[in-house]
């Protein structure tokens, strides 16, 4: 089995930890921003047709890096759904709601998210981890973003 590099990390376990509940509520929010997109209706549904689609690809691809960070300090990645659905805060969306209605659980998922990732940057910069926190970083801005896109849809 391969042996990672563990410079100067201290408690690899606790980053461990915060990064696989930032991969839980990235994959929620993944399904919820694909389920919006499938069916959102309106007069803005051309713009939030787009809006989600946008992220969900994002959010497609993140918890990819976060998972992979995981494993690249040494841990596990459980990624069941069940287990997945179990870990998240975010909860699932039916995706019946109006256009208004889904603007603003999306830009919920997203500040959740946001605030997750700036825990993730707290636990890494704590425990040594420079890299993870900068990913971490990274993602809690780019989670920003998009919840202040999805806040100017409300006005």
């Amino acid at each position: 089995m391969a042996s990672y590099p563990k410079s100067g990390r201290n408690n690899t376990g606790v980053v461990e930890d915060a990064l696989n509940q930032a991969v839980a509520e990235t994959v929620v929010a993944t399904m919820m921003a694909q389920n919006f997109h499938w069916n959102v209706t309106g007069m803005a549904f051309g713009s939030l047709h787009q809006l989600f689609q946008t992220i969900y690809e994002d959010h497609f691809q993140a918890q990819d890096e976060l998972a992979e960070r995981v494993k690249a300090i040494g841990g596990f990645v459980d990624g069941r759904l069940a287990i997945i659905i179990e870990r998240s805060t975010i909860k699932d969306a039916d995706g019946t709601g109006s256009d208004r209605e889904m603007v603003a659980e999306m830009a919920q998922a997203e500040t959740v998210i946001a605030s997750r990732m700036n825990e993730v940057a707290e636990k890494a910069e704590q425990n040594g981890d420079s890299l993870t926190q900068d990913l971490a970083v990274a993602r809690g801005l780019v989670h920003e973003k998009f919840a202040w896109m999805l806040n100017s849809h409300l006005g």
